[in-house]
C-alpha cells in the first residue's frame, strides 16, 4: 500500500510540475495579443499602469494555482509592506527562475530590468513593452530609463547578481545597481529569497522534477541609503547578502545550490 501511495504521489508531482509550466505559458500567451493591441492605443502613463497591474495579477494567479496543489508554498507577505513606499530599488538575491514572478506578484507598480532579448520573447515581450520594463543594455540607456521611471514613483526590480546564483551564498554583484542608486539617489531595499530546493536554479533542466513539496520564503532585509561612493556601496551590499543568506539558512537547513552532477543527473 505504501509503495502504491508513493507511486501515486510521485505521479501527482509530475502532473503539478508539467501543468504548472504549461499554465504559466498559457497565461502569458493569453495576455500577449491584448498587450499588442492596446500598446499603441494607450498613453505611456496608462499603458504602464495597466501593463504592470496585469502582470502582477497573472503572476499572482499562477502562484496561487501552484500553492493550491499543496506541492509548493510561498510566504510572500513581507513584500506587501513595500506597496505604498515611494521610489526605491528592490534588490533580491536570485536562486531560481521564479524569483521575479514572486516579487512582481505582490507589487502593482514595479518596473523590471530584464535581459534585452526577452523584450522580443513571444511569452513576455508584448507585456514587458506595455509595462515599460527596462532592457539591461545598453547600460547608459538602462540608467536613464530607470531614473525617468523613478520620477513616476515606481519601484525598480533589479537583481544585483545579474543572473541566477551559481556559487553560494551569492554571486559577485554587478555594479549597475550602485550606478542607478547613485545617479537617481534612491534607496536600495534588499529582499532575501530562501528556499529548500534547487528547482529552476542555474543549469537546472526545465522539465526535471525536483523533490517535493518545495517551500519559498521572502523576507525584507536591510534598506541602504542612496550611495555616495558606488564601489564602497557594492562591497557593503555583497558582504550583507553573503552574511544574511548564511544566517537565514537555519530556516531551510537543506537549502543549497546544486552541484554540476545534481543539475544534470537523471
Amino acid at each position: 500500500m505504501r509503495t502504491a501511495l508513493r507511486g501515486l504521489l510521485h505521479g501527482y508531482d509530475y502532473l503539478v510540475m508539467y501543468l504548472g509550466l504549461a499554465w504559466l505559458g498559457i497565461l502569458c500567451l493569453a495576455w500577449t495579443p491584448v498587450a499588442l493591441v492596446i500598446y499603441p492605443l494607450l498613453s505611456e502613463r496608462r499603458g504602464r499602469a495597466l501593463g504592470r497591474y496585469a502582470i502582477m495579477a497573472v503572476f499572482r494567479l499562477y502562484l496561487a494555482s501552484l500553492g493550491a496543489s499543496r506541492r509548493f508554498s510561498f510566504d510572500l507577505a513581507a513584500l506587501d509592506a513595500l506597496r505604498d513606499e515611494p521610489a526605491l530599488i528592490i534588490a533580491p538575491n536570485h536562486p531560481c527562475l521564479l524569483d521575479a514572478v514572486m516579487v512582481i506578484s505582490r507589487l502593482p507598480n514595479v518596473a523590471c530590468v530584464l535581459k534585452a532579448d526577452l523584450m522580443s520573447n513571444i511569452f513576455l515581450g508584448a507585456g514587458s513593452r506595455l509595462a515599460r520594463y527596462i532592457p539591461n543594455i545598453p547600460v547608459r540607456r538602462m540608467v536613464q530609463q530607470a531614473m525617468r521611471d523613478f520620477d513616476c514613483g515606481s519601484h525598480l526590480l533589479l537583481f544585483p547578481e545579474g543572473t541566477r546564483t551559481t556559487a553560494g551564498p551569492v554571486n559577485p554583484l554587478k555594479g549597475s545597481i550602485g550606478l542607478i542608486a547613485h545617479h537617481a539617489q534612491v534607496p536600495v531595499q534588499t529582499v532575501l529569497i530562501e528556499t529548500d530546493s534547487a528547482y529552476l536554479s542555474k543549469g537546472w533542466p526545465l522539465f526535471r522534477k525536483p523533490p517535493m513539496p518545495i517551500h519559498y520564503r521572502l523576507r525584507l532585509g536591510r534598506r541602504f541609503d542612496p550611495p555616495q561612493h558606488t564601489q564602497r556601496f557594492m562591497a557593503e551590499l555583497e558582504h550583507y547578502f553573503a552574511h544574511e543568506l548564511v544566517q537565514g539558512s537555519a530556516f531551510y537547513p537543506t537549502n543549497s545550490l546544486p552541484t554540476q552532477a545534481d543539475r544534470f543527473s537523471p
